[in-house]
């Protein structure tokens, strides 16, 4: 593991069209008060979802990047126990995978009267993240032993992570032991301009009516909104490093940024067709510390022309206003549409030129560390 600090950092501005990918409880897009001004938010949740989901498209080329974010870890365990042994029954191996949770601590819901197969009995009563590799490790370990090792277990469930896993953290408040450290911090995506949240009033029409029949079989209404979001989000590579080793820590950094960038929650998608391309990415490596740059954008940005523009100036002034707090970084790189100018940080001309840049920053950072070690 290095011992300098080192930090990759990932600034986007993406306009987003009339849309409505991550709604509250009332069915509205989510807003936040920032500045005084109502702003277009996307929770950090909604966008790691959306980041998971696409590990899961890419797991035929890394069969580690997904794991499984679960309330049904037993089960899953006793299918793992079953592809092993395929003499144990169903209901066997998921006593002996509910047992080996169980001796960790782990607690389970209780099934009720009218659940005929007690699937509740082999739920735990949180969700849980597990990769596959610590599954198909754990099945192997339970059916070798008949009495099992708590420090062997949790050994087993801190070794093998998925990067989602390795990324985003797990926390266990049964046990502790069992909590993985997230490498990585993602903020709620939030407009750079004040906005106001629009209604699209809609109706649906009965197909087979009658020709004398007249309405509409359903009147609705769903609200919307369009912005320009800055999103951020950052990687401590120490941490992971740490937990998943160097050579696959230079793997999954470079498949996060990407599918950080362009993946999109799917909310009212088949409504809205909202999925569209970032118009500037800015990644840096720092040494220092990792700095969200959200504050360039508490003043509103106003404008009758367009908000990227003047969002990408004042996102610069804010990196190099950073820069004199907290010093230069190492490297940075920069993509934009052809028509925006840029001051900072080195231009790449696609994600594939961005990602390779990064990486070999990063890669020969890590090396020059572990020769120094």
């Amino acid at each position: 593991m290095t011992q300098e600090n080192l930090y990759v950092d990932i600034h986007v501005l993406q306009t987003v069209p009339s849309s409505n990918i991550n709604r509250d409880d009332t069915g509205a897009p989510k807003t936040a008060i920032y500045g005084g001004a109502t702003r277009s938010r996307v929770s950090s949740q909604s966008w790691k979802k959306a980041v998971r989901d696409k590990f899961k498209e890419d797991r035929k080329r890394h069969d580690w990047l997904a794991g499984f974010r679960t309330k049904r870890s037993a089960t899953l365990l006793a299918k793992e126990l079953m592809k092993k042994d395929p003499s144990l029954s169903f209901d066997d191996a998921r006593e002996k995978a509910k047992k080996v949770l169980s001796d960790m601590g782990l607690k389970f819901d209780k099934a009720k009267k009218n659940d005929k197969n007690k699937d509740k009995d082999y739920e735990t009563k949180v969700l849980l993240f597990f990769s596959p590799g610590q599954l198909e490790k754990l099945a192997a370990y339970v059916l070798e032993n008949d009495n099992f090792d708590k420090k062997e277990v949790k050994k087993i469930l801190n070794d093998t992570q998925s990067l989602d896993l390795a990324l985003f953290g797990r926390m266990v408040a049964d046990d502790p032991e069992l909590n993985v450290e997230a490498a990585s911090q993602v903020a709620h995506a939030v407009s750079t301009h004040e906005v106001v949240s629009e209604f699209d009033f809609f109706t649906a029409v009965d197909d087979a009516k009658k020709s004398d029949e007249s309405g509409s079989a359903m009147l609705s209404t769903l609200e919307y909104n369009s912005s320009t979001l800055y999103r951020y989000t950052n990687v401590n590579m120490n941490e992971l490093i740490h937990n998943l080793g160097k050579d696959l820590a230079l793997i999954g950094l470079k498949e996060f940024i990407k599918d950080f960038v362009l993946s999109m929650p799917t909310g009212h998608q088949n409504s809205y067709a909202n999925g569209t391309l970032p118009q500037y990415v800015l990644v840096t490596i720092r040494k220092d510390t990792p700095v969200n740059l959200v504050s360039a954008f508490e003043v509103p940005v106003q404008s009758n022309n367009g908000y990227v523009e003047k969002s990408v100036e004042r996102l610069e002034e804010e990196f190099d206003n950073a820069n004199i707090w907290v010093g230069e970084p190492v490297e940075s790189f920069v993509n934009a549409n052809s028509e925006i100018k840029t001051k900072d940080g080195e231009r790449v001309k696609n994600i594939n030129e961005l990602l390779d840049s990064v990486s070999t920053v990063i890669a020969k950072r890590v090396e020059d560390e572990d020769a120094n070690a």
